[in-house]
């Protein structure tokens, strides 16, 4: 048995480092643990735990290699479990999931390549790392060709393990980065537009970059459709969590027990239904970012969780008394006034306040013309390419209807909208007839084409058609402003909608 010294008050961990630099070359690692003088402790806060925690199953017959290696692998901040067989080892899966396994190839009797295909088939997601100390090169094909993650020969040192590891922490990195790429296309949607002409949405934009390199929470505000989830995974993509997961918890969308579960996990029997342990996605988001929709929907009941996840970066999964640590960094995002919520007792004013760190505010995009023009421009490229059809511009008519409609729905309305356009034109630009009626119907009393210099109309009425018509044959809304002979400012006032 390894005596360790008495832990001072100060939590200690121990160095794997300083037995790297101490172990000779091809020195087994229980024995060089056995000598005190290779027992280095080094003071640490909580925070210096890697920020990726993995629960690891060693399965070895021999005491010491457990003992052992669990003491460097809970050094690097990972949480170990032993087994000595395969029987012990599966009866551990059964009680939960593991992320890594270290499975000697040596059990007694037992021969670790062939348990090796049960430990995936009860575990499919973990990485199983196989061990032994008599390597050979068909050994090792056979374990990779079983599913093995990586193969490693005994007496393996400190930083054998940490590599391997990494590698298994890299490639999961990967696959979900993959993963995530191929869901975004799979979406069929136009590419992202992060431009804008519009002062408001400068302001907005560089706030946010600015704080996206900073561990800051964020919490956007924005009516629905604004763009509210697209603003956050940019912002996820310029901070340092950009090579982790990138995870989406829409608050409304479960019940209470569901959306406790959703995000923090639970363990199996936890409430009806509950047939195995599962993570959640504060776990799936460890190391990365977590993005919380429509916040202003969390029931109160898990709003001290949340609280407690941001101020300690603790949490318990459902009907577990055991505590896990994520390091997250929370965005999230609402179409509600949490201030009234809170005034009202439907939010707790502790958890708003950790929450608007950082405000970002999306105007509507009844705000944001010279944005509207150039949005619906390229999704008219996009789906005219999908549908095959050689559509290139808006009518006079289509594009006055679309710049006097209020867009209550936003962006989302307005891709939805041209993508209808698209599938029903029969010509070279989309027509006001292509648009929902909704649409059509915001033309004026008297057409584009009947008002002249001279008409008895009112003279509003002569100048308000004078600036479409401008507005219409320019690109920006800078270049009508300078036509006309107007500040720009007031060119937007006469082109809002009454």
């Amino acid at each position: 048995m390894i005596r360790l010294p008495p832990i001072p008050p100060v939590m200690l961990v121990l160095r794997p480092e300083a037995l790297l630099s101490q172990t000779p070359a091809g020195e087994p690692l229980n024995k060089a643990l056995a000598a005190p003088a290779n027992l280095t402790y080094l003071a640490f806060d909580r925070t210096t735990v890697s920020q990726t925690r993995m629960r690891v199953l060693i399965i070895d017959d021999e005491e010491s290699i457990c003992k052992t290696t669990g003491l460097v692998l809970r050094g690097m901040g990972h949480e170990t479990v032993n087994a000595e067989n395969g029987a012990s080892a599966l009866k551990e899966l059964d009680k939960g999931p593991f992320d890594v396994a270290f499975l000697d190839l040596m059990l007694g009797v037992e021969n670790g390549l062939a348990l090796l295909p049960e430990l995936l088939k009860s575990n499919p997601q973990m990485d199983v790392v196989v061990c032994t100390a008599y390597a050979t090169i068909e050994t090792a094909v056979e374990a990779m060709r079983l599913g093995a993650a990586d193969y490693l020969p005994k007496p393996w040192t400190p930083e054998q393990i940490r590599q391997v590891l990494l590698k298994i922490k890299r490639t999961r990195k990967l696959a979900e980065r993959v993963a995530d790429l191929e869901s975004r296309l799979s979406t069929d949607s136009p590419t992202t537009d992060l431009t804008t002409g519009e002062p408001a949405m400068e302001k907005v934009f560089s706030l946010a970059f600015k704080a996206a390199v900073t561990p800051v929470t964020i919490m956007i505000l924005g009516e629905s459709g604004t763009g509210k989830t697209v603003l956050a995974r940019a912002i996820h993509e310029r901070s340092s969590q950009k090579d982790n997961a990138f995870v989406t918890v829409s608050c409304p969308s479960l019940s209470r027990d569901l959306l406790e579960s959703d995000l923090f996990g639970h363990i199996k029997g936890a409430y009806t239904g509950a047939v195995n342990d599962t993570w959640g996605k504060v776990a799936a988001a460890d190391g990365g970012t977590l993005f919380l929709d429509e916040i202003g929907e969390l029931p109160l009941e898990l709003q001290p969780k949340l609280l407690r996840l941001l101020q300690e970066k603790e949490y318990e999964r459902l009907g577990e008394t055991k505590t896990h640590r994520a390091n997250v960094r929370v965005i999230t995002a609402t179409n509600r006034d949490l201030e009234h919520a809170v005034s009202a007792g439907r939010f707790r004013e502790d958890l708003f306040y950790r929450l608007n760190v950082i405000t970002l505010k999306l105007p509507p995009l009844r705000e944001r013309r010279e944005d509207l023009q150039r949005f619906a421009k390229g999704y008219l490229q996009f789906f005219a390419g999908q549908c095959g059809k050689r559509i290139t511009v808006f009518s006079l008519e289509a594009q006055h209807a679309m710049r006097q409609y209020a867009w209550p729905g936003n962006l989302r309305e307005l891709r939805n909208v041209v993508e209808h356009a698209v599938i029903l034109a029969g010509g070279e630009q989309i027509e006001l007839a292509d648009l929902p009626d909704k649409l059509s119907q915001v033309v004026p009393e008297t057409s584009a084409a009947d008002i002249e210099v001279g008409m008895q109309v009112p003279l509003e009425k002569l100048e308000t058609e004078h600036i479409r018509r401008v507005v219409a044959q320019t690109s920006t809304m800078d270049e009508a402003a300078k036509i006309l002979g107007i500040g720009r400012s007031t060119l937007y006032k006469k082109t809002k909608p009454k």
